[in-house]
């Protein structure tokens, strides 16, 4: 038989946010980076992303850069067919949610610098401090105190959705948006998000654009070539998902149309509305959040199901009317798991979450069966697809169209261990309830309905 060789580590990359409308920089290598991941802006506006080798002439780099430079035009012309910018006394009153068990004070300390750069009139920042047992040391006291706008509260409840339902019930916005303690805030992300809220009365969430911070090590490369960072395919325009009304009440809300200024670009099954959002990055009207009853405790870090939260949030909007829009100049960058260890965890917890989250959904509304018989089968080809084209060495045309030394292999131990916890979600998740409702929730006249 013959062995597969050995997959070779790629090298370090530098990530750079590049504006268009401003001359190019000289890009070089150094003793760190040889090669570059570049995503183009126009004044904010992501337009797009390029790979390049860097070397010690920066005229290559131009060259390479060509993808990116070509589309200026097109970028003046999206610029211009925008809305108008909102102004403060038009905006509403927002509350950023932040649930955190402060594991890594360099990453909580660097959003909170961020936080104080954001450029938005009414906002608070609510630090849910979700560890059940504060330590004698706690650092948390100290990295908030002096910071205006910030605030810290308590929930001992373990779960992301303890902590972040904790943080709806203390908001006082009216737009209530959340992220994750590994993030850096763009100074306008804010206003970004809300303006889709005021623009579209019927938006009832809109989610925004992840970049990686760092792609540092093996494994951000990992995943960020081959999970798209946490949304597959990254797409730089602005859509508007809906679900279809089919005939049957039984599939209604199972099959979400995308469009892109007025025309529809797809459709797919609403099982798959990952691809455009994910909690680092995620806001909901309050009133579309009590619809749905908020984040199901027994889904999400912290607990047995270890995620899945986040989707079904979504779900939940789009299967009872709602729409969801998504605003890709609402940038956040996020810092993927350094190690190869940590991401061999996200990624099985990826695969047990998205079937624990299955599996909440059909006990929360058997409605979802039929839903599922329906569209399941779709995405469970296309899924299968695309997880033996990574095992298969990463073969796609994206791949195919990169520079030479940057068609990173794929170790498909990484799939096979996320395509082995598919079949743990469902007992997961009902080990996860069961512990969830043995936990006090809070009083009725909470402002959210939590469910369990």
């Amino acid at each position: 038989m013959t062995r597969r060789p050995q997959v070779v580590e790629p090298a370090p990359r530098r990530v750079v946010v590049l504006d268009l409308a401003e001359p190019l920089p000289d890009l070089v290598a150094d003793d760190r980076y040889d090669s570059a991941m570049v995503f183009g802006t126009w004044r904010g506006l992501p337009v797009g992303v390029a790979d390049v080798m860097l070397t010690d002439d920066p005229a290559a780099a131009r060259t390479a850069l060509t993808p990116l430079t070509d589309l200026r035009d097109d970028s003046v012309r999206y610029e211009a067919s925008r809305p108008p910018r909102l102004p403060d006394d038009r905006l509403p009153a927002v509350t950023v949610v932040v649930s955190t068990i402060v594991g890594r004070r360099e990453d909580l300390e660097l959003m909170l610098d961020g936080f104080a750069d954001v450029d938005y009139p009414d906002v608070e920042f609510l630090i849910v401090d979700n560890r059940p047992v504060l330590p004698s040391d706690d650092v948390l006291p100290g990295l908030v105190a002096g910071r205006d706008r910030v605030r810290a509260i308590h929930e001992p409840r373990k779960g992301i959705s303890a902590g972040r339902n904790a943080g709806v019930a203390a908001a006082r916005g009216d737009i209530i948006v959340f992220t994750d303690d590994d993030v850096r805030v763009e100074p306008n992300w804010l206003r970004e998000l809300a303006q889709r809220f005021v623009d579209d009365p019927r938006v009832d969430a809109v989610t925004g654009l992840i970049l990686p911070a760092e792609l540092d090590t093996p494994a951000q490369i990992w995943f960020e070539r081959y999970y798209g960072g946490f949304s597959g395919e990254r797409t730089w325009r602005p859509l508007v998902l809906d679900a279809e009304r089919p005939a049957s009440r039984l599939v209604r809300g199972a099959r979400i149309t995308v469009v892109d200024d007025g025309e529809v670009v797809r459709r797919f099954a609403v099982y798959g509305v990952g691809a455009y959002g994910a909690g680092a990055n995620m806001s909901f009207r309050r009133s579309a959040l009590e619809r749905i009853g908020g984040f199901d405790l027994a889904l999400g870090t912290g607990t047995p199901a270890r995620g899945g939260e986040d989707l079904a949030s979504f779900i939940g909007v789009l299967w009872t009317g709602g729409r969801i829009a998504y605003e890709p100049a609402a940038i956040v960058h996020h810092r993927h798991r350094r190690g190869t260890d940590e991401l061999l965890k996200q990624l099985r917890g990826n695969g047990l979450g998205f079937t624990a989250m299955l599996t909440s959904l059909v006990l929360g509304d058997r409605r979802h069966i039929a839903g599922l018989a329906w569209q399941l089968p779709l995405a469970v080809r296309s899924m299968a697809a695309q997880s033996l084209s990574r095992i298969a060495g990463g073969a796609s045309d994206a791949a195919e169209s990169r520079p030479a030394g940057l068609e990173d292999e794929y170790p498909r131990s990484l799939v096979l261990n996320e395509l082995r916890d598919y079949p743990k979600g469902p007992l997961a998740y009902l080990r996860s309830r069961r512990l969830a409702r043995a936990i006090a929730v809070r009083p009725a006249d909470a402002p959210v309905a939590v469910r369990s």
